[in-house]
């Protein structure tokens, strides 16, 4: 037994060996549909930029269905399932439950994800990542993605026998870790939504194939957007356990209050699914009752615990800075940070702007009356791009600058422009979510290929403040899409020409993805205990006044609406 494991150098941790070639496999998988997806969505933001306008119409549709395909479901979900097996395995010091079943997961994973992939280069399957019916697309279309999803169920089931083997095997002390615990949070939250994908998209692959004939379009949206919207709780999830982990690893930092935390996660598996019906609150098939439940009551617990989170996580950050000596004023703790190690520059800017830009958006776009005003407008991406792209793939980024090199023995292949690499994403893409939601304010439509409406029988001019938004919507793209290069490149190249890791005392005094603490900084139980974090009180001060001043800059927009009447 002991021949199948081999111990971590930097962290100590004992690594399955079975666990660790599928984490492996996975996260390169990952950041290959990254490099794919990144493309398309390149393509899609020079189009949409008026004075580019690269693409015809078919194409243009072609690539947002690719774009959304791969970024959205295919990238994150191959790394949440790399991250599942490394907080179960690697995190336990655990032995993985059936490792064949895994490289099964992996082949349907990946067959599926290259099956939907040649639907849609082939032409006849652009219908977007929605793929609203009645537009209909090839039967292997959904075939792919059922498939897809069936992998990742058998993935989140190796990782609660996991769990539950480590437990009787005693291979850790008292509760699961709080990062293993965010992931099991985002496994339950995926084995929900792989079945209310199945709900929908096994009718719906009967019907492409002429054994059903017909799909209500109402029934298709509601279940639909069980799947569409709740595969990117399972991200908010994932990536929030890996700020915790990330926090750990580079501070030794415990949270303000694990349980706390850990309620906050709970929260997140009762609530965060509802927030699907902001999809559907313009649908008039759908009761009031129904929206105003979603909307209000039950939503706002699941904003609850973000804000929990939000506060914890840079909490956490003080308190562990702050021990460290550094307690000048408010915000020493902040300013003595690594900010030029990637790990942690990607970790802060996916804490703010998933905060500020997702966090502030949804909770706009999840209030019934406000709603209508950004409806199937482009602000609807750019909110997307604020959660999964400045949110969840920047912290994945991060931890990726951490794992990468651990789990393989290498040091990074460039170092010094990897420094810069989160700072060119993630403000690229956060401009992009900005000028998107922006445009989408002033009404510039979610799905058209062109703003100027140029092949239309009647017109329609835009303000120009829209038309400028877009360019510089474009602009962004191409710099987030250099960010996006560059971490691709670092990966890619620290896997097949980086140099094996010195030992521990020869290594440079300041590395740029430094060695973690001991592995109990990740996996021991505990808080920071009643540390003061002002720096912190403060910041989220701002967040909300933001949050405030936001909110009721929407309220005055709605007011103009109603003169429609």
């Amino acid at each position: 037994m002991s021949n199948d494991f081999r111990t971590c150098p930097d962290t100590g941790f004992k690594i399955h060996l079975p666990a660790d070639k599928l984490i492996k496999w996975n996260a390169v998988t990952a950041i290959v549909f990254l490099l794919i997806g990144g493309i398309f969505g390149l393509l899609v933001a020079l189009t949409r930029w008026p004075a580019v306008h690269i693409l015809p119409p078919d194409l243009f549709y072609l690539a947002l269905t690719a774009h959304g395909l791969d970024v959205l479901l295919v990238w994150v979900i191959f790394f949440e399932i790399a991250l599942l097996y490394f907080t179960s395995a690697v995190l336990l010091n655990a032995r993985l439950v059936g490792p064949k079943l895994g490289w099964l997961a992996y082949v349907l994973m990946l067959g599926g994800a290259l099956m939907t992939n040649v639907a849609v280069l082939r032409g006849d399957s652009s219908v977007m990542f929605t793929s609203y019916v009645p537009m209909q697309a090839a039967p292997d279309f959904y075939l792919g993605i059922i498939l897809f999803a069936v992998g990742a169920l058998i993935g989140c089931g190796l990782f609660f026998a996991t769990i539950i083997v480590a437990k009787k095997e005693r291979t850790y002390e008292g509760s699961i870790p709080l990062v293993t615990f965010g992931a099991l949070t985002a496994a339950i939250i995926a084995v929900f939504t792989i079945l209310a994908g199945a709900a929908i998209l096994v009718p719906t692959l009967f019907w492409s194939m002429g054994l059903i004939a017909h799909i209500d379009t109402l029934m298709y949206k509601v279940v639909w957007w069980a799947m569409g919207h709740s595969s990117q709780q399972i991200n908010v999830a994932a990536h929030i356990a890996v700020w915790y982990a990330i926090a750990a690893i580079l501070f030794g930092a415990k949270p303000l209050s694990e349980k706390v935390s850990r309620f906050a996660f709970l929260l997140y598996i009762l609530f965060l699914q509802l927030a699907s019906a902001h999809h559907l609150l313009v649908e008039p098939g759908l009761s009031s009752e129904y929206k105003i439940f979603n909307t209000s009551y039950a939503l706002y617990l699941a904003v609850l615990a973000s804000m929990i989170h939000g506060l914890t996580v840079p909490g956490a950050v003080e308190a562990a800075q702050r021990k460290k000596g550094f307690n000048k004023g408010l915000f020493e703790w902040l300013r003595k940070a690594p900010w030029g190690n990637p790990v942690f520059s990607g970790f802060a800017m996916s804490v703010v702007f998933f905060g500020f830009l997702g966090g502030i958006s949804g909770v706009m776009m999840g209030t019934e009356q406000l709603n209508i005003i950004i409806h199937n407008t482009i602000y609807v991406p750019g909110h997307f791009h604020a959660t999964v792209v400045t949110g969840t793939t920047l912290a994945f980024m991060a931890l990726s600058y951490w794992l990468v090199p651990t789990l393989w023995q290498k040091e990074l292949f460039l170092p010094g422009i990897a420094k810069w690499q989160p700072y060119l994403f993630g403000i690229g893409m956060a401009l992009v979510s900005t000028f998107m939601m922006g445009a989408g304010t002033l009404g510039v439509p979610r799905r058209h290929w062109d703003i100027s409406f140029a092949d239309a029988a009647m017109g329609f001019d835009f303000p120009a403040a829209a038309y400028l938004m877009m360019g510089l919507n474009g602009i962004s793209a191409i710099v987030a899409a250099l960010g996006a290069m560059i971490f691709i490149i670092n990966m890619v190249g620290t896997l097949l020409l980086g140099k094996d890791k010195v030992p521990a005392a020869a290594a440079p005094e300041e590395p740029v993805a430094p060695a973690a603490p001991p592995a109990s900084a990740a996996t021991s139980y505990g808080s920071a205990g009643t540390m003061e974090v002002p720096g912190t009180f403060v910041l989220a001060l701002i967040f909300l006044v933001s949050f405030i001043l936001y909110y009721f800059v929407n309220w005055k927009y709605l007011a103009s609406v109603w003169g429609l009447s």
